[in-house]
């Protein structure tokens, strides 16, 4: 975010309805879906391997990617070989497309067509994650990369305003739709959200412009209509921060959106990573998350770096704190940690704040795992409105929005 203290920032989100979310959302169900057929049948859970993408267009779905199956989700074919067996899979997808909302002609949960192209995970990629050639006995990283975790005290939740209240936007209209309440009914699954908050002081003051798209099911609408039925759940979502008396609004500003999801546009998993983490006002090291078990440092790392620095604002060590990890293939411990707190810091250094974070936790994957405890089928519900500023949940959702390292970081920085 900029160091100036007066000026204007804007962040978008989009709904579970969004042709890529519907594609995150699969992803992540097939995820859950391995979780709870490897705890259903005994198989150890920190053997689960996912790495599944999603294709959505006009009336198909494509899952491909790499997994490590429980039996359950095998079948033998007519070579008396063990192959994937599609059939949970697609269940799986339907269910999701089902509970979004999609029953329209050009992409309905019932008579979409899915395919299932799923292989084992490949040998080379396995014997480095299982086995890290630094630290015998846990994992390796599954891939190199780098990976950020932000904070900030603009929220209750510690996020950036404008991401914060642009998910907030289409989280109410989302559920209003799904109770099925007046007019809101005939809203559709996708819609894009967009707001952009004046900064007066370094702080959110109020809100200067306001963009909603929004799929609808009646053909007759106007932008005027969609207005109408919109703008009170707008005024509701953002109750916490003053909309500007000269806000501009843009309510589907193009006319009428009747054609959406993936019949209006191709989906794919991992294109929303912006709108996953921080809306643009930290960094990015642009892996995405859904699909992914957390051997993957792209999920896990990034989780555990928002863990870490929001559990630093937290402990009201800094107003503002980035975080970024980095990873190799195979190599269990990361090979840096950086910490800025934007000169925001009270009466501590990043110097001892990344000291601090090596004594209270392992950041190898395995320790990621453990501490935030992540061998969960936990993740569907993080594919829509952020996988940041949620409330942790008493399934183990969300575990990495606790701040229950607080006390040990002030130890740790203290001593």
């Amino acid at each position: 975010m900029s160091s100036r203290q007066n000026y204007l920032f804007t962040s978008e989100s989009v709904s579970e309805g969004h042709p890529d979310k519907v594609c995150d959302r699969i992803s992540d169900e097939i995820v859950d879906l391995i979780y709870k057929e490897a705890k259903k049948t005994g198989v150890d859970p920190w053997k689960v391997r996912v790495a599944c993408e999603t294709l959505a267009t006009t009336n198909k779905v494509i899952i491909a990617g790499e997994v490590r199956l429980p039996d359950t989700l095998c079948k033998i074919d007519k070579n008396g070989d063990k192959v994937i067996n599609p059939a949970k899979f697609r269940s799986a997808a339907r269910k999701a497309i089902r509970e979004i909302g999609y029953e329209q002609d050009g992409f309905h949960w019932k008579t979409v067509k899915i395919d299932v192209l799923l292989h084992p995970q490949s040998a080379d990629i396995a014997q480095g994650v299982d086995n890290a050639s630094d630290e015998q006995g846990s994992e390796g990283a599954g891939d190199q990369g780098i990976m950020f975790g932000y904070a900030c005290n603009e929220t209750p939740e510690l996020m950036p305003a404008p991401l914060y209240y642009a998910h907030r936007i289409l989280e109410v209209l989302a559920a209003a739709r799904h109770r099925g309440e007046g007019e809101a009914a005939r809203l559709g699954p996708d819609a894009k959200s967009q707001v952009t908050v004046r900064y007066i002081d370094g702080k959110p003051a109020e809100v200067a412009s306001i963009v909603l798209s929004t799929q609808h099911l009646d053909s007759s609408w106007d932008s005027r209509k969609v207005r109408e039925v919109v703008e009170p759940y707008i005024r509701e979502a953002l109750s916490g921060l003053k909309i500007a008396d000269d806000c501009n609004w843009y309510i589907n500003p193009t006319g009428k959106f009747v054609i959406g999801g993936p019949d209006g546009d191709a989906g794919l998993t991992g294109r929303k990573i912006i709108v996953d983490t921080y809306g643009g006002a930290a960094p990015h090291g642009g892996g995405a998350f859904s699909g992914k078990d957390t051997t993957k440092v792209d999920r896990s790392a990034a989780y555990v770096a928002r863990y870490l620095a929001k559990n630093v604002v937290a402990a009201r060590l800094a107003e503002r704190c980035t975080i970024q990890l980095s990873y190799a293939i195979g190599i269990a411990q990361p090979l840096s940690i950086y910490v800025d707190l934007h000169g925001t810091g009270k009466n501590v250094t990043e110097d001892q704040i990344e000291a601090a974070i090596r004594k209270v936790i392992d950041l190898s994957p395995s320790g990621i795992r453990r501490h935030l405890d992540l061998n969960k089928p936990i993740y569907a519900k993080t594919a829509a409105y952020g996988h940041f500023g949620r409330k942790a949940g008493r399934d183990g959702s969300f575990s990495w929005e606790k701040t229950d390292l607080v006390k040990a970081l002030k130890e740790a920085v203290a001593g």
